[in-house]
């Protein structure tokens, strides 16, 4: 069983059996040179912003180089996410409509030492065969051992047991692959980012997508607006949130079911 593709001919059948057996699934040639330099060209002012507020709170200890909620109204963010990718794969891993649990990035320089480094899942509950969160992690540079390659527990998604660190890095895959290529893994899988020895930084954005059900780790429909919502094409909206947001008040609760604020679609 292979777990490698390219993006335009991968089938359902393909991301099914590499998502069961290995639990992740590397999709090449996905993005186009022009998407990933648009995301790149915005990191740096994205990464200003977030590190400077890291520090004012007195959380930048192990941080570096981390980039969190990266959908604003005029970065890449919404023309990223209007690509739809992965759409058909991420429907039938949850089983019906999903929207966007978090959007992040990670410059990964040298010698920095962030947490995402640490072993760790990105679902602490273990669901076994009842799936909520998939990940995304999109190449914005080639991922090779010597910059460090995320490093992927094969199969570790099927069990709630936390490998210890030397088994782990003993039996880990590594994710060499190319730039403006697309990872997507079970969340339950056991990973770490790998340590970069290389004078350049490895950059990726890292997205989670959820059940419509589950809380997202950040309000993007309140963030960008409920009327911005209204601008949005029905894809876009369904994947930000809008058709999943929690009544605040009586008004938005008694609605028409067209009006709704958490719609019937939703699962």
């Amino acid at each position: 069983m292979e777990n490698k593709f390219n993006y335009s001919e991968a089938t359902i059948g393909d991301f099914d059996g590499a998502i069961n057996e290995f639990g992740w699934v590397v999709y090449e040639n996905a993005l186009s040179e022009d998407l990933v330099a648009e995301i790149i060209g915005d990191l740096d002012r994205a990464y200003s912003l977030r590190r400077q507020i890291q520090i004012e709170n007195g959380i930048d200890t192990n941080m570096e180089g981390t980039l969190h909620h990266l959908l604003e109204p005029n970065n890449f963010g919404l023309h990223f996410l209007e690509q739809m990718f992965c759409d058909k794969e991420m429907k039938h891993f949850l089983k019906g409509n999903y929207i966007l649990n978090g959007m992040s990035g990670v410059i990964n320089a040298k010698n920095s030492r962030p947490y995402v480094q640490n072993v760790h899942r990105d679902l602490r509950s273990f669901t076994d065969e009842l799936k909520m969160m998939i990940q995304m992690i999109v190449l914005l540079d080639d991922f090779t051992e010597d910059n460090g390659a995320t490093y992927l527990l094969s199969g570790s998604h099927k069990y709630d047991i936390k490998p210890d660190n030397d088994y782990f890095y003993q039996q880990a895959d590594r994710a060499i692959a190319k730039k403006g290529s697309i990872i997507l893994f079970d969340s339950s899988l056991w990973h770490a980012a790998g340590k970069n020895y290389t004078d350049n930084n490895r950059r990726v954005l890292t997205l989670s997508f959820t059940k419509p059900f589950f809380k997202p780790q950040f309000d993007f429909p309140r963030f960008l607006g409920y009327e911005f919502g209204e601008t949005l094409n029905e894809d876009l909206r369904q994947v930000v949130g809008y058709n999943a947001r929690v009544p605040a008040n009586l008004y938005e609760f008694y609605q028409p079911p067209h009006k709704r604020m958490y719609l019937s679609n939703q699962g």
